[in-house]
C-alpha cells in the first residue's frame, strides 16, 4: 500500500493510505444519503427529538455525513491505537498505524505466540470502542437535556445525530471485530484460547481454516443479500490474510532450529563458472546443465553471479569474445552459512530473486534456493525432522537426495 504520514500519536507514526482519500467522500456520501434512516431510529429508540427537516437540503446532509466519517475512521484509530499500546507494553514494537480502504492497519514488527500476551492484544481494541460507544451514547442521551430550550438547528441537530451514529457504529465495529474472522481481532482471540492447551502452529491452522469459511461466508452475504460491494471486499482480505499468516506461522514452526547450512546445497556440489569463461562457453555450459544461473569463481573465489539473462546481452557473434566476469553481477546478495532458513527465505522474497549465495567467514560455502527450501519444508512437514532417510542417497547436510547445481 502507498501511504504517507499525517503525524504521531504515542510516538506511534500514524499513516494514510491512498485508498482512505477515496473511501473517504464514499462513506461521507452513504452517510448523508441516509441521514433520515438514522435520524428515525435515534428518535424512535433513544427517546430524542433530532429534527430531521433541519439536516434537509442539498449539501447538510453530506456535510454532515462528512464529519460522521472523519469521526468514524478516527474511532477506528483509536481502536487500532488500543491495540498498540497493548502490545509496545509487552515489549512489541509498532512500526506505524495505517488507515486505508477497510479501517486501520497496526503494524507490529512481530506477532506475539504466547497465548496471553495475543488475548490482551486482540481484545483492546474491541473494548476501546465498546468505551468509545459507551461513552457517546452517554453524552448523546445528556446532550439535549443541557441544549438551549428550543435549540432546533442545524448545528443541534447535527450535533446529536453524529454523537447517535458514532456510539452505535463504535458498538457495531467491536462487535463485527469480535466475530471469529481470523486475523480480525475476534479470529486472534479465537487462536490465542486455542493456544492454551495446543501448539501455536496447530492453533494457528484451526482460526485460520476458521477465518476462513467466515470469509467464505460473509463473501456469500454481501453478493447475496442487497449485493454489498464492501462486505464481499471484507471477506476477500479475511480469507488473503487468514491463509497467509497461516502459511507464515507453519513455515515459521517448521523451520524452527534449521539453519541455511541444514538446507543449502554445498559448494562441492554447486556448479559454478570461471570468470574467465567466454560467454559462448557460458551458454554451453548451461545447455548442458539445464540451469540458468550460476555463481563465479576466480582462482577459487565467489566474484560474481551470472544468470542467461547476462549472457543473452551480448550479441551472437560477439559471444566468443566476451569473458563472463564482463557480464557478471557483482551486487551479491548472500547469506550466511549460520542464519535462519526461514530468514533466508523473507531475504529471497524480500529481494524478489529465487537463489542466495551462502558464505562462511568470506568463503563460497554453498547456494540455497526457493527449491531447497520448499523440499527441506516439505521433508520436515512429512517426517518432522531433517534426519536422513534410510534406504536413500542423500545430502550429508539435508537428508534429502539433491542434484548438482
Amino acid at each position: 500500500m502507498r501511504s504517507f504520514r499525517i503525524g504521531s500519536a504515542f510516538g506511534i507514526p500514524i499513516k494514510l493510505d491512498l485508498t482512505f482519500l477515496l473511501v473517504l467522500p464514499l462513506f461521507a456520501y452513504l452517510i448523508g444519503s441516509e441521514v433520515n434512516i438514522w435520524v428515525g431510529i435515534l428518535n424512535q429508540y433513544f427517546a430524542v427529538d433530532i429534527v430531521s427537516s433541519a439536516l434537509s437540503g442539498d449539501v447538510v446532509p453530506f456535510v454532515v455525513g462528512l464529519v460522521a466519517a472523519i469521526g468514524l475512521f478516527a474511532s477506528v484509530l483509536l481502536h487500532e491505537l488500543g491495540h498498540s499500546l497493548v502490545a509496545r507494553r509487552y515489549g512489541y514494537p509498532i512500526s506505524s498505524i495505517t488507515l486505508w480502504l477497510f479501517g486501520g492497519i497496526a503494524q507490529l514488527s512481530e506477532m506475539p505466540e504466547e497465548w496471553e500476551q495475543e488475548l490482551y492484544i486482540a481484545i483492546a481494541g474491541p473494548l476501546v470502542s465498546i468505551g468509545l460507544g459507551i461513552g457517546l451514547f452517554g453524552v448523546f442521551l445528556t446532550t439535549p437535556s443541557i441544549l438551549p430550550a428550543g435549540a432546533v438547528g442545524v448545528g443541534s441537530a447535527a450535533l446529536l445525530f453524529v454523537l447517535g451514529y458514532l456510539a452505535i457504529t463504535n458498538l457495531a465495529l467491536a462487535a463485527f471485530n469480535l466475530l471469529p474472522g481470523f486475523p480480525m481481532d475476534g479470529g486472534r482471540i479465537l487462536r490465542a484460547l486455542l493456544a492454551i492447551n495446543r501448539p501455536y502452529a496447530r492453533a494457528t491452522e484451526i482460526a485460520a481454516e476458521v477465518g476462513k469459511f467466515f470469509a467464505i461466508l460473509l463473501g456469500l452475504v454481501g453478493l447475496f443479500v442487497g449485493f454489498n460491494i464492501f462486505l464481499v471486499g471484507i471477506a476477500f482480505f479475511i480469507y488473503l490474510g487468514a491463509t497467509s499468516e497461516a502459511q507464515q506461522t507453519m513455515m515459521s514452526a517448521a523451520f524452527e532450529g534449521v539453519s541455511v547450512r541444514d538446507v543449502m546445497t554445498p559448494a562441492e556440489n554447486v556448479n559454478t563458472v570461471d570468470a574467465k569463461s567466454s560467454v559462448s562457453e557460458l551458454l554451453e555450459y548451461m545447455f548442458q546443465k539445464r540451469h540458468t544461473g550460476y555463481p563465479v569463481l576466480r582462482d577459487g573465489h565467489l566474484v560474481g553471479l551470472v544468470t542467461l539473462e547476462d549472457a543473452k546481452s551480448v550479441n551472437e557473434v560477439e559471444q566468443d569474445a566476451y569473458r563472463v566476469e564482463e557480464i557478471m553481477s557483482t551486487d551479491l546478495v548472500t547469506v550466511d552459512v549460520n542464519e535462519d532458513a526461514l530468514e533466508a527465505l523473507t531475504m529471497m522474497q524480500e529481494e524478489n530473486i529465487g537463489r542466495l549465495l551462502v558464505m562462511d567467514d568470506e568463503e563460497f560455502a554453498g547456494l540455497l534456493t526457493r527449491s531447497d527450501l520448499m523440499t527441506a519444508l516439505a521433508v520436515i512437514r512429512s517426517s518432522g525432522s531433517l534426519e536422513p532417510r534410510t534406504g536413500s542417497q542423500s545430502d550429508h547436510s539435508t537428508g534429502y537426495p539433491r542434484e548438482a547445481r
